[in-house]
């Protein structure tokens, strides 16, 4: 196999495209390749976050202690108990959506917790983002692909620094 065959059948990503459409929620077992590991001082706020502001399900729970959180298959989040926790998170993540859902989780997380996005914003590596911030102050990315553009702003800055297009 090449390192640079296209993998879109291998992820649950769909092509971006204006109309692309979101996979369904994955609820079945795999050996997962990646997860994040997000340390919360408030376990039942956290969980209510996640899952009515971005998405997420519980796959399971042991209660007081950590929830084990899915949305697409390999997007998964294990939030964890830490009552010392002493200051702000420096975590991270980033999870791929398509560009019909950011205004919905924007809109769904505001209303969990006012203040907390930034954005959308479009990127110059061809994706529109949202910011959102957790109660336990995870930087969380939702970031949609946009269908490529050879003559945009985005697809010359993608050229300048050495990145062909799709097809290319």
């Amino acid at each position: 196999m090449s390192e640079t065959y296209p993998a879109f059948d291998i992820s649950p990503v769909p092509v971006p495209a204006l109309d692309a459409v979101a996979p369904e929620l994955f609820r079945g077992l795999y050996g997962m390749p990646m997860f994040v590991t997000v340390p919360t001082p408030d376990l039942a706020a956290s969980v209510d976050f996640w899952v009515r502001g971005l998405g997420f399900f519980d796959l399971f729970t042991v209660p007081g202690r950590l929830t084990h959180l899915r949305r697409w298959a390999f997007q998964d989040v294990l939030l964890v108990t830490d009552e010392h926790l002493a200051g702000p998170t420096a975590l991270s993540v980033s999870f791929a959506c398509v560009l019909g859902q950011l205004d919905e989780i924007a809109a769904v997380c505001e209303r969990v917790l006012p203040g907390c996005t930034a954005g959308p914003r479009m990127m110059p590596w061809n994706s529109v983002e949202l910011e959102v911030r957790t109660p336990d102050n995870t930087r969380v990315i939702m970031t949609a692909a946009r269908p490529y553009d050879p003559n945009s702003t985005e697809a010359a800055y993608l050229r300048s620094i050495g990145i062909e297009g799709p097809g290319k």
